[in-house]
């Protein structure tokens, strides 16, 4: 049996107790959202260059993925952290408690949802609406909900371009699409769609004109350098790392900047978080050391090296708060 399948109650005893724990393994394992990997990878980069903990192993796998793994369990093949471009489900912390995980919540920023294309590709203005039309499994047309009958971007407004629409997008796993329904399909939902299907509004279609691209979003960066007429959705962080590649597009007329998600004014903005097991602080070596890094002003703060990243960092009294109750290890439900 292996003897980190434990009761939850007797998890974290059993797991300090446990000769040779540390041994078996003495590296931080986090996993999670592609779009907060970057912001993750660059902690665990310093901590691990400063010399204070072996190099954290950070996976990108999706935020839905990574809750999976998070929440599963206790024990040193179980995740230390996870990243996460939305906050925990209710489903998702019933899981967790009922495997024995107290999650330690932290916020860590902003980010904002963009569609961009290739700099040699047209610029578009486009509204919510425009993007529901452009994307959504069915839509109304003439008062009948009907499969989405556009292919063409022009054939959704006539003042956007005569191109085939072509969106690359994130998977059903990812908190980057969850929160890309909640902001933009949801927000401009149809009513005629929403009266007939209570899930019609998050429906993406499934035609070919919406593309899953998986978690890689520096994939989906290379093909639309390869593919000049096709559009990607992904974190402004990417954008912002590949600014001589891509351009981003204004939605319902604000641009995706790093001054409109953080003033609030772009409309498609999103939290990001990181969760920490608590059961593995004190088992683990470094995860205090790591939450201490990530929550430090040279981190996270307006001047921090994760603001160069593009993460888009959250008010003074804010991070304050979320840094006393990362520091307190203060666990949800505890």
């Amino acid at each position: 049996m292996n003897k980190f399948i434990l009761t939850a109650s007797a998890a974290a005893l059993a797991l300090a107790a446990s000769a040779g724990y540390a041994a078996a393994r003495d590296q931080i394992q986090i996993v999670g959202s592609s779009t907060v990997f970057p912001f993750t990878t660059a902690v665990a980069e310093k901590l691990g260059q400063s010399g204070k903990i072996k190099t954290p192993v950070v996976e990108s796998t999706g935020t839905g993925g990574g809750m999976k793994l998070f929440c599963q369990g206790v024990g040193e093949n179980t995740a230390d952290f996870t990243n996460a471009s939305r906050a925990i489900k209710d489903s998702e912390l019933e899981t967790c408690k009922a495997n024995g995980v107290t999650p330690v919540e932290i916020k860590v920023g902003f980010d904002g949802i963009v569609l961009a294309n290739s700099k040699a590709g047209t610029v578009v203005d486009l509204t919510k609406e425009q993007v529901f039309k452009a994307l959504a499994k069915n839509v109304a047309v003439d008062g009948k909900v009907v499969a989405n009958p556009y292919k063409n971007w022009s054939d959704v407004d006539a003042s956007l371009p005569a191109t085939k629409i072509e969106v690359l997008g994130p998977p059903p796993t990812s908190g980057t699409r969850d929160a890309f329904v909640e902001l933009v399909m949801d927000a401009a939902c149809q009513e005629e769609v929403k009266a007939a299907n209570e899930k019609g509004c998050g429906e993406i279609r499934e035609d070919g004109a919406f593309v899953e691209a998986g978690e890689n979003d520096n994939l989906i960066v290379q093909k639309l350098e390869a593919n000049t007429n096709a559009f990607g959705i992904f974190g402004f962080s990417f954008l912002d790392q590949n600014a001589d590649k891509l351009q981003g597009h204004k939605i319902d007329g604000v641009e995706p900047t790093f001054e409109n998600i953080a003033s609030g004014d772009y409309g498609v903005s999103r939290s990001l978080y990181i969760y920490a097991k608590k059961e593995h602080v004190g088992v683990i070596p470094g995860m205090q050391e790591f939450i201490a890094e990530y929550t430090s002003e040279g981190a996270w703060g307006p001047d921090g090296y994760l603001a160069d990243k593009g993460l888009i960092p959250l008010p003074d009294a804010e991070r304050a708060t979320w840094a006393e109750n990362a520091k307190a290890l203060k666990g949800m439900g505890s």
